[in-house]
């Protein structure tokens, strides 16, 4: 039992796990009070080996939303090296598997540490648009994920997120409280290696269709459509 418990994030203390979940249901609860969010599909994620979460970004929001349901295994995530100067922040975030990326070092950077990440069979979240959308609205993919996906030896799962720019848009320091809902559907899982046979463009259309289908529920979810 503990074996498996431990393959949850291959590599960590039992400790450095413990305080993840508690993080991670203390902010799910907040998630489903404070901002009423819905999910779906959670169980569509693999319990064990190199997994990659490709999703829409639409708000600060979005990191946390999409790994606090997810209870079977924990998330990795890349984030910039500034958000670590503070130490107090510096040491939640990466004892919450977090791996800083320095500033200007590029895509290049972040690749290297996703695709190393993968090899010890975790799992992470990409956010292919590159940053928080303006509107709310999916824009197109950076051609940086089309060369994750032909390096990375791993499952993808699409996953698609809707309401959180309401909650949180661009335009605002702080989010807005009890608002409409937020929901998140996880996909089907897409094996890297059959999404890059017909080539690097096509993977990447595939995955901006696949995540907006999954968007478009999101948002049905969200307003009480099953």
């Amino acid at each position: 039992m503990l074996s498996r418990y431990r393959a949850h994030h291959p590599g960590s203390s039992l400790l450095q796990m413990l305080f993840y979940d508690l993080v991670r249901e203390s902010a799910r609860i907040l998630l489903r009070v404070v901002f009423r969010v819905r999910s779906r599909g959670s169980k569509n994620i693999p319990r064990t080996g190199p997994v990659l979460l490709i999703a829409n970004h639409q708000s600060f929001l979005d990191p946390p939303i999409v790994s606090a349901f997810i209870r079977h295994r924990h998330t990795d995530f890349l984030a910039r090296a500034g958000l670590f100067k503070f130490r107090p922040f510096g040491w939640l975030i990466r004892s919450l598997n977090s791996t800083p990326i320095k500033q200007g070092a590029g895509d290049t950077a972040a690749m290297k540490a996703t695709i190393a990440k993968l090899k010890e069979g975790k799992m992470l979240i990409v956010f292919p648009e590159g940053s928080r959308s303006p509107d709310g609205k999916m824009h197109e993919f950076k051609r940086g994920i089309g060369i994750l996906l032909k390096r990375a030896d791993c499952t993808i799962i699409p996953v698609g997120i809707a309401g959180a720019f309401q909650a949180w848009p661009r335009s605002r320091k702080l989010p807005k409280l009890f608002n409409k809902p937020s929901a998140i559907i996880y996909g089907q899982p897409i094996d890297s290696d059959q999404l890059m046979e017909e080539g690097v463009d096509n993977a990447i259309s595939q995955v901006s269709h696949e995540v907006g289908m999954l968007v478009r529920r999101a948002e049905a979810l969200r307003n009480g459509i099953r």
